[in-house]
């Protein structure tokens, strides 16, 4: 009904603004809360049905490589490395044993170009155990130990030229391997992105000074001097040469990699055109003598310039 009076007319007014005025607030406060439901909700995982035999287990790392069949409109059967979900079934998983699981697959946002698929397994059972038959030397597989001479093992750098480790006696050397092909974010890559943390520390922390980072790589065939340099540049996020001053990328020769591989506890395994390996780290003093090996990922930069500083100590 229309007021009847000036004073009836102001109250009507004022009370149509203050509705509009609610009813606006209103629409606002449920779009914002839609929105923010909408950003907040997670991405959708989707579970593949999976069947495979157990290569190796790394308890550190919490996964396991797997050679896999295939799964139809989903991937080719390839052995490579996925996480394990619980932790603890890692304990019940051996080489030699045909599982089955769930492959869990979780797309990153799209709006971030840089970020990779997250997988894993879950819900594995083991269905047959079936011992290996073990590759030769396996059980007198050496372990690097602190204190221990590293052989003056040879390798060419990306520049073409040979190098030795016993030319960086003197200095603390960081020693890892590599493949450039190695798809895996946990692995190779890992192992990179933490060198290039080492390395930008070093000229301003004292406990680097003189510090070498050598990455070799597994893979010589593949990874020649000019590969290995494009990738030195590509993980470093930089294309100043002075990047090798102090972190070279390197490869031994094929008749060399067995003896290398063997000291560093090194496993590799070519297969299906990736190669299957395992992860070695290495800390090695002024002296040439081991200071620290890791086996596996589970290491900070943090965790090598302590060593480092430790060695320095002594």
């Amino acid at each position: 009904m229309a007021p009847d009076s000036p004073s009836e007319l102001k109250w009507y007014n004022v009370n149509n603004s203050t509705r509009r005025f609610v009813l606006i607030a209103l629409i606002l406060v449920g779009a914002i809360f839609s929105s923010s439901c909408h950003r907040s909700k997670a991405p959708a995982a989707k579970r593949y049905s999976f069947t495979g035999r157990v290569v190796s287990v790394d308890a550190q790392a919490q996964s396991a490589i797997i050679d896999g069949d295939a799964i139809p409109g989903f991937m080719e059967a390839m052995a490579m490395p996925y996480k394990v979900k619980p932790e603890a079934t890692l304990n019940h998983l051996h080489p030699g044993d045909s599982i089955s699981a769930e492959v869990v697959v979780v797309q990153p946002d799209p709006k971030n170009e840089d970020a990779a698929p997250d997988y894993w397994l879950e819900n594995i059972r083991t269905i047959a155990h079936i011992d290996p038959v073990p590759a030769a030397g396996v059980n007198s597989l050496h372990t690097p130990s602190p204190g221990e001479d590293v052989p003056d093992f040879s390798v060419t750098n990306q520049a073409g030229k040979r190098i030795t480790l016993k030319q960086y006696r003197g200095n603390i050397l960081f020693l890892t391997f590599i493949y450039t092909r190695c798809p895996f974010p946990d692995f190779c890559p890992r192992m990179s992105s933490n060198f290039s943390e080492i390395y930008k520390q070093i000229g301003t922390n004292p406990a680097l000074a003189g510090a070498h980072l050598l990455s070799i790589s597994f893979d010589p065939e593949h990874d020649t001097s000019k590969v290995l340099r494009d990738y030195g540049f590509s993980v470093a996020h930089t294309h100043e040469p002075a990047l090798f001053t102090h972190w070279e990328f390197a490869a031994p020769s094929k008749s060399d990699l067995p003896k290398i591989a063997d000291f560093f506890a090194l496993t590799v395994k070519p297969e299906n055109g990736l190669i299957t390996h395992n992860l070695s780290t290495a800390v090695i003093g002024p002296d040439s003598k081991i200071v620290k090996w890791y086996h596996g990922s589970d290491w900070q930069p943090s965790d090598l310039i302590k060593d480092a500083a430790a060695a320095r100590a002594h």
